[in-house]
């Protein structure tokens, strides 16, 4: 059975020094205040006059450039974007980075693929939350967590298991719970969660049954209704007690519906199309495409994105959400 960690194996004493967080967005926001609401010194890395920089400030940090930053810090966690993840180390980390100091990310993807070749005289390692960094926020203010992963890569020090734990510690994963993986295990389970289940799959499920309706003859908002809008109740139920709850609190019609359909929409052809997704993941060929797409500077995906965001569910859902006024309340981290 996987272990779970909790606050009594995390030891903060661990990681001494100034943490520097490199990133302020959603995660790293929600990082550095958690890091320093756990009493940990942290300064955050930002570019002069971006917003990341005036987030910062305006939240009472210390704020210095990227390489400043890791100049300072025993240990540099990486938040910016994946794609930005190999300049910024290259540039303004690798250099300033002393033997036996830290780098830390939050997904594995740039050390995995080789975006990121780090020195081997530093600590390699990773602390991923399992929720975004609104949620990372609001739940260590109220004294609980959101339950995260941890890994080492390279332990120059001896001591990077341990500097894992006592991160995740600070930014209170360890109150819900943290499982030790890998960053091999991290990545593709991640990259493969999103898009055959999370993002990818759920969006062209929801999509497709949209279609179907609609090319049926009925009226796209109560399409609309019956397969997006109510997705949210079954999701929670999911969330806060599994397929259990779910059964619990649907009627029976729609429990024998699931028995009798849901395998004729996800089937053995639905799984090994998740299986090739998969083996994209695991050989590389989705990194790579991808690496390969940024650096090309992302025609494909600009136009891809301006497609999903022109179909016709995204305007009959726009018009619907202007009449539902629990949704008008911004979230802090979009607020901010």
């Amino acid at each position: 059975m996987t272990t779970i960690y909790t606050e009594k194996d995390a030891d903060r004493s661990a990681l001494s020094g100034t943490i520097a967080v490199v990133g302020y967005g959603s995660q790293g926001r929600s990082h550095a205040r958690n890091l320093r609401d756990s009493g940990f010194d942290v300064v955050v890395g930002a570019r002069a006059g971006g917003g990341a920089e005036r987030r910062a400030r305006s939240d009472g940090f210390r704020v210095v450039s990227p390489a400043e930053a890791a100049k300072e810090a025993s240990l540099v966690a990486l938040l910016t974007p994946d794609m930005a993840h190999r300049e910024v180390y290259a540039k303004d980390i690798a250099p300033n980075l002393q033997p036996g100091d830290a780098l830390l990310v939050a997904h594995g993807f740039s050390v995995h693929y080789g975006e990121i070749v780090p020195r081997r005289d530093i600590d390699v390692v990773l602390v991923a939350p399992k929720g975004p960094g609104d949620l990372v926020r609001r739940e260590f203010e109220i004294g609980r967590g959101v339950p995260c992963l941890f890994a080492v890569q390279q332990d120059a020090s001896g001591s990077a298991r341990a500097k894992a734990l006592a991160y995740a510690s600070g930014i209170g994963g360890t109150l819900a719970g943290a499982i030790e993986t890998t960053f091999p295990e991290e990545t593709e389970t991640d990259l493969f969660g999103e898009q055959a289940v999370l993002c990818g799959g759920v969006s062209e499920l929801v999509n497709s049954g949209f279609e179907v309706l609609v090319e049926a003859g009925y009226k796209p908002e109560v399409a609309y209704f019956e397969c997006l809008h109510e997705l949210k109740l079954i999701v929670d139920l999911l969330y806060e007690g599994g397929i259990a709850k779910m059964h619990q609190f649907i009627s029976e019609t729609a429990k024998y519906g699931d028995f009798v359909s849901g395998p004729r929409v996800i089937n053995a052809e639905t799984r090994e199309r998740m299986r090739e997704v998969l083996k994209d993941i695991r050989t590389g060929k989705f990194a790579f495409d991808w690496i390969a797409e940024n650096e090309a500077g992302k025609k494909n995906y600009d136009a891809m994105l301006a497609a999903d965001l022109d179909l016709p569910i995204e305007k009959t859902g726009a018009r619907l959400r202007q009449h539902m006024a629990w949704l008008q309340t911004k979230p802090e981290s979009e607020a901010a």
